[in-house]
């Protein structure tokens, strides 16, 4: 597996630093699954303005404690490559968005926030050498007194082609209701079964979907209809 020459590099640069840094969420799944990453995403527990030291020329302007950094690549999805401290979030009355977002300190803590276990693993790169142009990587999910890195199962959720909540399913879609359809969209474009659990929690909280916005749900469903097995996702919907 191939990891940009953009991603490396940035890797390299806050590992120099002394900070941790791992590619995170839907790179790391896709990256296991064997795909070409939509994006990148990189989590360290550097703050976001030690990350702009690193980083002079990067961007930060919102309050999630992501940092955008710039690159020179001519490829649409390595121009900003974004950087996100270690966070843990609060309650989310809105059902949508945390109330509060403090940093953390591990990894594992920032894992526990996401939404399904086959988004809530890290990859650490390690053995990268670059040389003009050319270069390898390796890398492992993690599983030392260090660091655990799948605490969740996602790899094995992944080879089972399961999608499970990380924790409680209630937990999860109370949170944030708009994972009520991004599991349904997982499963379409993974060609994965949502887990018993996960199935029966969506049912039992479909009516948060209406606190949503049309937008985002739009923008949701456009991606079910407009993938591979737009069939299954109406299915899906109409038996949730």
């Amino acid at each position: 597996m191939q990891i940009p020459l953009e991603v490396l590099e940035i890797l390299e640069k806050i590992k120099k630093r002394n900070f941790e840094a791992y590619l995170v969420g839907g790179c790391a799944r896709d990256l296991l699954l064997d795909k070409e990453p939509k994006d990148w995403d990189i989590t360290t527990q550097a703050t976001p303005v030690e990350i702009q030291k690193i980083f002079p020329d990067s961007i930060y302007e919102n309050n999630f404690g992501t940092v955008a950094i710039k690159t020179s690549s001519q490829k649409e999805s390595l121009k900003i490559i974004e950087i996100t401290t270690f966070r843990k979030e609060g309650k989310y009355t809105d059902k949508r968005h945390p109330d509060e977002i403090k940093f953390a300190q591990t990894i594992e803590e920032d894992l526990s926030r996401r939404d399904f276990t086959i988004n809530a693993m890290a990859l650490k790169i390690q053995n990268s050498k670059i040389k003009n142009q050319n270069y390898n990587s390796k890398f492992k999910i993690l599983d030392t007194k260090y660091a655990s890195i799948d605490p969740f199962g996602g790899q094995k959720d992944l080879q089972n082609k399961i999608i499970r909540t990380v924790g409680s399913p209630n937990d999860r879609f109370t949170e944030d209701a708009l994972r009520l359809i991004r599991a349904i969209r997982f499963a379409c474009e993974l060609n994965f079964k949502i887990e018993k659990e996960t199935l029966e929690a969506i049912k039992n909280n479909v009516g948060l979907i209406k606190l949503i916005s049309q937008e985002r749900i739009r923008d949701e469903f456009i991606k079910i209809i407009a993938g591979p097995r737009a069939a299954q996702g109406l299915s899906l919907m109409q038996e949730t």
